[in-house]
């Protein structure tokens, strides 16, 4: 299984003394985007950008809140993206893993910088 828990520090990147705030998080490269339940986005004082369609994994479409900018941090990894609002778990899809340049490691199910660097 390629889905691992991790602890991901996330920040209103728009407001410069936002305080970061700590989550565990999903992080499952079948996923594309970043996505936070509601609960985070209030936390984190986002505001909604505009409403994005969401295909879920039942093949529905949904349209759902689409917020920004987070600053993402991992280690010593960073990332800035957007994020769907849907759920009830932070959940770190395939754009910001990349972004941060991170694998998941099969064996000890951790996430992990990858090795060859990033790709272009």
């Amino acid at each position: 299984m390629n889905i691992v828990i991790e602890t991901l520090t996330l920040r209103n990147a728009s407001l410069p003394d936002a305080t970061a705030l700590e989550y565990r998080a999903v992080a499952d490269p079948a996923c594309t985007h970043l996505c936070i339940p509601e609960s985070a986005r209030a936390q984190l004082g986002l505001a909604v950008i505009e409403l994005k369609p969401a295909f879920l994994a039942d093949d529905t479409r949904r349209l759902v809140p689409y917020v920004g900018p987070i600053e993402i941090r991992f280690k010593d990894r960073v990332a800035f993206c957007g994020a769907l609002v849907m759920g009830d778990e932070v959940l770190l899809g395939a754009l910001p893993l990349e972004d941060m340049n991170l694998i998941i490691n099969r064996r000890t199910h951790t996430l992990e910088f990858s090795p060859t660097g990033a790709r272009i």
